[in-house]
């Protein structure tokens, strides 16, 4: 298969991507807050019961893994790639190695992990996955981000994006404004908008092939401690008005990060914006906690009842495949309620 039809499909309508890429350090923060010790074989375990589940062959085209859940085995011999596989789902891999702090600039972050990527992404290949993904993340203050941080990301991001379509690969580019903070709506349109517009200059600049490329953006908020709340509806018409101002129309599709959102408001604001969709890009979810948060903790009270745990995973998803079609709602969202 192309990069260019594994992106169309990564984006295909009634499903997205599960994020379960968390690194073992953050992964040990979700699990101490469930009070469950943070043991390779725990984090194994909850992986495998979400990527056993029905709606896997449903609601999910692609897992995003962490390198340690690239290599594991699950409980049936099969490999974790294999197991995804096997779904029809597609097999992706987080490659970046962090924010860290950007020398010279006042407390911002530039992502690393360039260095030997080349040689990770042929292993990678080999142990089944065929897509990456790369997270830049931006902050917004009275002086954030600054030029520099949007353009040292920039040229990260597409230097990733490059390396990983030589490795006949798709790049997932996420390119992520973060919710911390006080800022209006608007602050966030006009500070992802200049994101995007360097992203997609400097991956321009590296002759990456946007066909076979999928966009991890943040949906247009207002900051988590801003006073002047947003409805769903301007949630949707900002988020829209700015990805058709700066995504270039080769992009096959989206696939949004959940950034902080709970649960059902990710849900409901993924819906909203394919309701007034114009456009011919496919919008679909790449959520971490919103499409884990609710089986982690039953996962947690009770770690053997498989069905349970499946149960509440398969609801989630299956709303979030209903809103990349436009056909969620709260009577829908009551009815499958676990």
């Amino acid at each position: 298969m192309s990069i260019e039809e594994i992106a169309k499909q990564m984006v295909v309508k009634g499903k997205g991507i599960l994020a379960a890429d968390e690194s073992t350090g953050t992964m040990e923060k979700r699990l101490k807050s469930v009070n469950v010790e943070c043991t390779e074989k725990n984090r194994l375990h909850f992986r495998e019961t979400l990527f056993s589940s029905g709606s896997m062959k449903t609601c999910i085209s692609g897992v995003i893994l962490f390198d340690e859940t690239l290599r594991q085995t699950s409980s049936s011999g099969a490999s974790i790639p294999e197991l995804i596989k096997k779904s029809g789902s597609i097999p992706g891999i987080k490659v970046d190695k962090g924010a860290k702090l950007l020398a010279g600039s006042d407390k911002e972050k530039v992502t690393e992990g360039l260095d030997g990527l080349r040689e990770r992404m042929e292993e990678y290949y080999k142990l089944g996955a065929r897509f990456a993904k790369w997270r830049a993340v931006y902050s917004i203050s009275s002086k954030h981000p600054s030029e520099q941080c949007i353009k040292s990301n920039a040229h990260a991001l597409a230097r990733y994006a490059a390396l990983v379509q030589e490795a006949k690969m798709v790049p997932i580019v996420e390119p992520e404004v973060l919710m911390d903070g006080d800022h209006t709506i608007d602050k966030c349109y006009d500070v992802t908008s200049r994101v995007l517009a360097e992203c997609y200059k400097e991956l321009a600049i590296h002759n990456v092939n946007l066909k076979g490329t999928v966009l991890k953006p943040n949906m247009i908020l207002p900051g988590a401690d801003c006073k002047q709340r947003a409805t769903t509806e301007e949630i949707a018409k900002k988020t829209l008005e700015c990805l058709k101002k700066n995504m270039p129309t080769e992009v096959p599709g989206v696939a949004f990060l959940s950034g902080g959102q709970s649960e059902v408001e990710a849900t409901k604001n993924l819906n909203a914006i394919n309701k007034i969709n114009d456009t011919s890009f496919h919008f679909t979810f790449s959520y971490g906690r919103a499409l884990q948060q609710s089986a982690l903790k039953t996962w947690a009270k009770s770690m053997k009842d498989t069905n349970k745990i499946q149960k509440v995973f398969d609801h989630r998803a299956k709303m979030n495949g209903a809103s990349t079609e436009a056909k969620w709602n709260e009577k829908l969202e009551q009815s499958f309620a676990a």
